[in-house]
């Protein structure tokens, strides 16, 4: 079985990668400007938003959540942390505080927290992109997954109806 990549960027962390983008930027047209003085600005600005879209963009890719076949490995650029699959209890794919589908793993354990997966817009179409189309493979591929380690997964029925209706995802057999 293959790596099934997931994981949300919560919204204060998005800002926190942001932020150290701009600040690289800034750090970078700063250089440019006390090294070769006001003539080269341009090149500086250049220069510094290709550094801090560089850094934004590995800060990103580094935060990312792995389901692999003997565990799942929560990473973001500054640490990392194994969850053995013992620890999950269940999948539910349910509505957010912000009014989106999140699929989110109950974990048991000293801490017993959550491991929020996925979080997508409501489904109200067929798939019309290559967003749709990618998140429509993931909701696949960690559905797949749940299954092979025989964890139960709860859907709201309104949720299991419009993925069914829309991208033609059916809903969760119990076995």
């Amino acid at each position: 079985m293959s790596v099934v990549r997931a994981g949300v960027v919560p919204t204060g962390r998005s800002l926190f990668y942001c932020a150290i983008a701009v600040l690289v930027t800034t750090g970078v047209v700063g250089l440019f400007l006390a090294m070769f003085g006001v003539n080269r600005a341009i090149t500086g600005l250049l220069a510094g938003a290709i550094g801090g879209l560089a850094v934004g963009v590995g800060l990103f890719v580094r935060d990312v959540i792995e389901l692999h076949e003997h565990a799942i490995y929560a990473r973001t650029p500054f640490r990392s942390s194994t969850v053995p699959w013992d620890r999950v209890v269940a999948g539910r794919f349910t509505l957010d505080e912000h009014a989106r589908w999140a699929l989110a793993l109950d974990l048991r354990g000293e801490s017993a927290d959550e491991l929020v997966l996925l979080s997508i817009p409501p489904v109200i179409r067929p798939v019309a992109g290559a967003y749709d189309m990618r998140k429509r493979e993931q909701v696949s591929e960690i559905r797949e997954m749940l299954r092979a380690k025989r964890i139960p997964i709860t859907v709201l029925p309104e949720i299991a109806g419009a993925l069914n209706q829309h991208w033609q995802i059916a809903p969760p057999t119990a076995r």
